[in-house]
């Protein structure tokens, strides 16, 4: 196992958890859609990578892409570290290990 699918693993895990925390704390329920499904998204990807699916690694670049933007988006907006921040920064070092697991596959 390689730190790419530990990424998408703990990244999905996070996004589940955040949206669940934001459901809680605001009755968010796009918190709750929003962070279930990009969570769902990364596991799956990580299982795929875990059998040797090229793809699942593409899949979990391309989520984690589009929640670096969202959070960093909303950190612009709200300047609050919580949770926008944290997801940003995680989000960008598991960015880190899934690209370099591409460049390491080529």
């Amino acid at each position: 196992m390689n730190l790419s699918i530990i990424a998408a693993f703990a990244y999905g895990i996070l996004a589940i958890v955040g949206g669940i925390i934001g459901y809680i704390q605001a009755t968010s329920r796009v918190s709750l859609l929003s962070g279930s499904i990009s969570g769902l998204l990364l596991i799956l990807a990580a299982y795929f990578q875990l059998q040797g699916q090229t793809w699942g690694t593409i899949l979990a670049l391309l989520v984690t892409v589009v929640l670096v933007v969202v959070f960093a988006v909303r950190l612009v907006k709200t300047r609050k570290f919580m949770p926008a921040g944290l997801m940003t920064i995680l989000g960008l070092l598991a960015l880190g290990l899934m690209v370099n697991q591409i460049v390491a596959l080529r």
